[in-house]
């Protein structure tokens, strides 16, 4: 297990928040992350291979970033925020909280539209539709209904620039998570915030891409953490409290942190409330 020796206090941009809600996203947990993310000093690249919402890379803007996911679209959305963000704030101007307008760009295909076009076809969805969730069929269509949102703030300029200035010079790549591990170095720092393992049968929700995330997937993600480990690098994981993390990690020597969080996302409002998550460091903070 690594200790970070710097005394530095911690450094974070503030103002930059995620310019989507995302299931799982983690802005209103930072606070309870803030003391554990490593200095700055100490890390040589950052690497999230599950973006989603991308709360903690907005707040952290660490140098020398990449950011993944094997959610293509959502990688082109961030991509285009990136480089054509005046672009993606124009498509997005016309769009309209009305249930028939929804169902019509929700029923569009993609492959139709622009670049630019897709980007803002997905921010519109994801203001509009039921509990702001990004959800996929196993055809890789979105298929999240109406939200009936009295005024949704769907164009939202200040916070699109002020992504798109975060993510200047950040790479953004799509695919598998342990792609990123193959190019792993001492230094580097990995906050990994995949699916999470479901707490009970009916607890999980993996179905952000068509892809999904299973016990298999848990698997090869707890070797990957092992294999950075090993390298000398800094890990980062959130996940449940689920038994089989548990499994998966200890006996490693990590350090588990329990996070208070909000479950935001059920059908039903009185299966929101406080759930028990974990944080997973493979480092010592800095006395």
């Amino acid at each position: 297990m690594q200790r970070l020796m710097s005394d530095e206090t911690h450094s974070y941009v503030n103002g930059t928040s995620p310019i989507l809600k995302w299931a799982g996203g983690k802005q209103r947990l930072l606070r309870q992350y803030a003391p554990h993310f490593p200095e700055k000093s100490a890390v040589h690249r950052y690497f999230e291979p599950f973006i989603g919402g991308g709360a903690v890379f907005f707040h952290l803007q660490y140098p020398n970033s990449t950011l993944s996911d094997r959610n293509e679209k959502l990688i082109e959305l961030y991509r285009m925020v990136q480089r054509d963000v005046e672009g993606v704030i124009d498509a997005l101007k016309p769009h309209r909280n009305e249930a028939d307008y929804y169902y019509q760009v929700r029923s569009q295909d993609p492959a139709t539209l622009t670049a630019v076009e897709r980007a803002a076809r997905i921010i519109f969805l994801n203001k509009t539709c039921y509990n702001g969730l990004y959800r996929e069929n196993q055809k890789g269509i979105f298929n999240v209904p109406f939200g009936r949102y009295s005024n949704p703030k769907i164009c939202d300029e200040r916070k699109l620039r002020a992504a798109s200035h975060a993510l200047q010079g950040v790479d953004l790549v799509t695919g598998d998570f342990d792609e990123l591990a193959k190019i792993a170095e001492a230094g580097d720092f990995y906050y990994l915030d995949p699916p999470y393992a479901p707490l009970n049968g009916t607890s999980n929700f993996t179905t952000y891409s068509k892809s999904g995330f299973d016990e298999d997937d848990q698997r090869r993600l707890a070797d990957m953490v092992h294999s950075l480990t090993d390298k000398g690098c800094f890990v980062m994981l959130s996940n449940s409290s689920a038994e089989l993390v548990y499994d998966l990690y200890q006996g490693h020597g990590y350090r588990f942190i329990p996070i208070k969080a909000r479950r935001m996302i059920n059908s039903k409002g009185d299966r929101r409330g406080h759930v028990k998550e974990l944080l997973i460091l493979n480092f010592d903070e800095k006395n």
